[in-house]
């Protein structure tokens, strides 16, 4: 056989590899339990949002993100990760019972959810479309312009038209806008 042939065959497999291997990214739901939010729901768009309890401007982005997984509930499955590998199961259950959350929550010690969705702010997110393909990770919207400013309102909605581009089948045109909060490297 050609050695082009060969080269050929292998490229197309190491893609199909690295794609499985990404959609077996799991995380631990709050009864101990691993999850692959990605298995679930073919028939949504899956978005992750990435949260720590202990970032100000996550706690923020709570009646946002609960207005838009509302605003697509049937659509899309929206599921809050912890990446902080010391939070416990009753320490997240008490955040979201402070911020009404009612959305499945995963905890992250191992980040692969993290790696997955490419993320490395909280509050950020990932949204795979129904093939499971990542199509944005990053910020919510522009609310905040730093730790310390914020707009009265947003000007973009990144998550949003992320969403909608999903569920039509399409890419965004930035599909990787870093967000303002709190570094998940810090919580290394």
């Amino acid at each position: 056989m050609p050695s082009g042939f060969r080269f050929s065959l292998v490229l197309p497999m190491i893609g199909l590899a690295a794609t499985l291997a990404q959609g077996q990214a799991k995380g631990v739901d709050l009864d101990g339990h691993e999850v692959n939010p990605l298995a679930a729901d073919r028939d949504k768009v899956v978005v992750l949002v990435f949260l720590r309890r202990d970032c100000p401007v996550s706690g923020r982005y709570a009646p946002v993100i609960q207005k838009i997984s509302q605003q697509y509930e049937g659509k899309a499955k929206f599921w809050l990760v912890d990446p902080d590998k010391s939070d416990t199961a009753a320490e997240i259950r008490s955040y979201l019972a402070d911020f009404n959350y009612h959305l499945a929550a995963l905890r992250d010690p191992a980040r692969e959810l993290v790696k997955l969705g490419h993320v490395q702010i909280t509050p950020e997110v990932a949204v795979f479309d129904r093939n499971r393909k990542l199509i944005y990770d990053g910020r919510i919207d522009d609310w905040y312009i730093d730790l310390t400013k914020q707009r009265n309102a947003p000007t973009t909605h990144e998550l949003d038209d992320a969403i909608r581009a999903a569920l039509a089948g399409k890419s965004v045109a930035r599909n990787d806008v870093r967000g303002v909060g709190c570094y998940i490297s810090d919580l290394e």
